[in-house]
């Protein structure tokens, strides 16, 4: 069985890195499709992810959501390695120049809850068949920044329309869900095994 996995981050290297998070979001995706994972990562659009990706395009129109307006999904690949990467385009909420976290003050934004809202609500989205190409059996959501994910999905598990997987969450520096099935304990040998090989095993809990 193929393990379709979405991860979820704020940064990415070598598009955007403020710290190790990038470094980990960066190396963990590329060990897991070496081990023969559908892997695929979400992420902000951000100026230097926009200007980073290859081959981007739409994916879904997304309207007005957190109060920001036309929103949309889009779908792109990294240059380095061909990993397929989703991009929330939402000029208002990420289209900003330098930290992607503080203003010019190095204050934090005043609207970052709604901004990583945002992203922790699409990628429950995409767990629930946003795009009709793909879904994911795993989503991996790292730090803070991604961490609504959890709640938006498990909220996704009250609602009518049907989800692709039941999911069950631990919580650590990156935090994990995995569908309640059989092949969860494998799908986290597998996570397990991948941030070994990328050096990531400080940000890795199974």
């Amino acid at each position: 069985m193929t393990i379709r996995a979405l991860h979820v981050a704020s940064e990415l290297y070598p598009l955007l890195k403020t710290g190790g998070l990038a470094d980990v979001a960066g190396a963990l995706p590329a060990a897991l499709v070496e081990r023969g994972a559908d892997v695929r990562v979400l992420l902000p659009g951000f100026p230097a992810v926009a200007a980073g990706l290859h081959d981007v395009r739409p994916v879904a129109q997304l309207g007005r959501r957190f109060d920001a307006p036309g929103i949309t999904l889009e779908q792109g690949t990294l240059p380095s390695n061909g990993l397929v990467v989703y991009m929330i385009r939402a000029a208002t909420l990420y289209d900003r120049p330098g930290n992607p976290y503080l203003n010019d003050e190095l204050v934090p934004y005043g609207d970052n809850a709604q901004r990583f809202a945002l992203l922790g609500w699409v990628a429950a989205q995409l767990a629930q068949q946003l795009d009709p190409a793909w879904s994911p059996q795993i989503v991996h959501a790292h730090d803070w920044h991604a961490g609504l994910a959890a709640a938006y999905l498990e909220n996704g598990s009250r609602a009518a329309r049907p989800r692709a997987a039941s999911l069950r969450c631990t919580t650590s520096r990156i935090r994990v869900c995995f569908p309640r099935s059989s092949s969860a304990s494998s799908a986290c040998r597998t996570i397990s095994s991948a941030c070994r090989a990328s050096n990531s095993t400080d940000n890795c809990r199974s």
